[in-house]
């Protein structure tokens, strides 16, 4: 038993689940080379690109960026003030400013977009074209694309992402320090709404990774510790990582996010934590 077993009872077309601890071992169920669009669990593998541009100083985290005052760092932590998303007239137009920069966690769409314009610029690349370089090629991901929004549109399988977890687990595209700082929260006693899970009091979050801290109700299970992070996606898809166990999971699946994920993606959480510690891998 490998603690996977779950979502054969959850109530998709299609799904994909796996783990990888920290010595490399890794367990599927599905298929693991079918690619499902990401929602917003593209955003941390956008993060990682940045941070990728921040070490080799195409980027620095204190970079101006989006409304005044805020910065790339503000954007990846949705604590810009920035309102979710672009306006219907593009992101040339007046940016929605729900709150002074710094004071509220928002979460945007629209950081993420702005993300992407100032990494091309500072590249000389489009983001996708980056993003490619400088995660795709090195890990040797094979059907993981970004062929939209940084804040939304990649696709990836099972078996990409769960390369991308280990990355996250033990970085080589970026130091150690570099992930500790991503992955620590930002301004960590703001706080606001967590999509689908409501207001949270403090709302942690990192560097573009969600901080699960002390959250309840949360997508994640009741026995990850307040360390975890990563992200879920309204594709019905998730990635986390709980430094503490020293295991990495994703889902992945083709049904939007909704009640169902709620009560079961928790579940199959707790299930792969219980097995491993059982199994003491």
């Amino acid at each position: 038993m490998n603690g996977l077993e779950s979502i054969d009872q959850w109530p998709v077309d299609s799904a994909s689940a796996g783990w990888v601890s920290a010595d490399g071992t890794r367990f599927f169920l599905g298929d693991q080379d079918r690619p499902f669009a990401l929602a917003s669990v593209t955003k941390p593998l956008f993060a990682l690109a940045v941070l990728v541009a921040v070490e080799e100083g195409s980027l620095s985290l204190e970079q101006p960026a989006g409304p005044p005052g805020a910065t790339v760092a503000h954007l990846l932590s949705h604590s810009s003030g920035l309102g979710p998303d672009a306006p219907p007239s593009g992101l040339d137009a007046e940016l929605p400013i729900l709150a002074r920069v710094g004071t509220k966690r928002i979460y945007s769409n629209l950081g993420f977009e702005i993300l992407g314009q100032v990494l091309a610029a500072a590249t000389e690349m489009s983001a996708a074209q980056y993003f490619e370089e400088a995660v795709v090629n090195p890990l040797g991901l094979t059907r993981t694309t970004l062929d939209g929004s940084p804040a939304y549109g990649a696709s990836s399988t099972t078996k990409d992402l769960l390369t991308v977890t280990a990355e996250l687990m033990r970085p080589t595209l970026i130091s150690a320090q570099t992930l500790a700082k991503a992955t620590t929260p930002f301004l960590e006693s703001l706080d606001g709404v967590l999509p689908g899970f409501g207001r949270h009091e403090p709302n942690p979050w990192g560097l573009g990774f969600e901080i699960r801290g002390r959250k309840s109700p949360h997508w994640t299970g009741a026995t990850n510790s307040p360390a975890t992070f990563g992200h879920f996606g309204r594709a019905g898809t998730f990635l986390w990582i709980d430094p503490a166990a020293g295991i990495g999971c994703i889902g992945l699946s083709n049904r939007d996010f909704g009640p169902w994920a709620i009560d079961s993606w928790p579940q199959l959480s707790d299930d792969v934590l219980s097995a491993v510690k059982t199994s003491q891998i």
